[in-house]
């Protein structure tokens, strides 16, 4: 329900947790602006967690019965660094070369899922991405 994001909902009436404190000018703005930049890398955080899971079951299927044999670690970051999706496919190939059951679809489906993603350093940095979301010079005006 939306009423249970804005606030807890009494008596037909939406109460922010923080209504009626005292507030510096501009703070209550500041948190707004932060939510929002929360929401944003939020969404790309489970962007990114849909794909690590997507990874580890069809790790798990790839590698089913020779557990032993599967890779430590499939690096999303280090594939994003590579320049181009060929390196990327060539990088994936060398880490499942282990691998008895064909892994050409896993590959390839692994490279187009990671296009758009954003390095998980990136997730962590507040919006910078956004910096206009962080500060609006009208904020301190009022």
């Amino acid at each position: 329900m939306a009423a249970n994001r804005v606030g807890r909902r009494c008596n037909n009436k939406v109460h922010s947790p923080n209504r009626g404190a005292a507030r510096e000018p501009g703070l209550s703005v500041q948190k707004r602006q932060a939510r929002v930049t929360v929401k944003y890398n939020r969404k790309e955080l489970q962007r990114r967690l849909d794909v690590e899971k997507w990874i580890d079951s069809g790790l798990d299927e790839l590698y089913r019965g020779r557990e032993e044999d599967m890779p430590e670690e499939v690096n999303i970051d280090e594939l994003l660094d590579l320049p181009s999706d060929e390196e990327r496919e060539c990088k994936l190939k060398e880490i499942l070369h282990t691998c008895s059951n064909n892994t050409e679809a896993f590959i390839k489906e692994l490279v187009l899922k990671v296009q758009g993603l954003q390095k998980q350093e990136d997730l962590h940095n507040d919006g910078m991405e956004h910096p206009h979301l962080l500060h609006h010079p009208e904020a301190e005006m009022h």
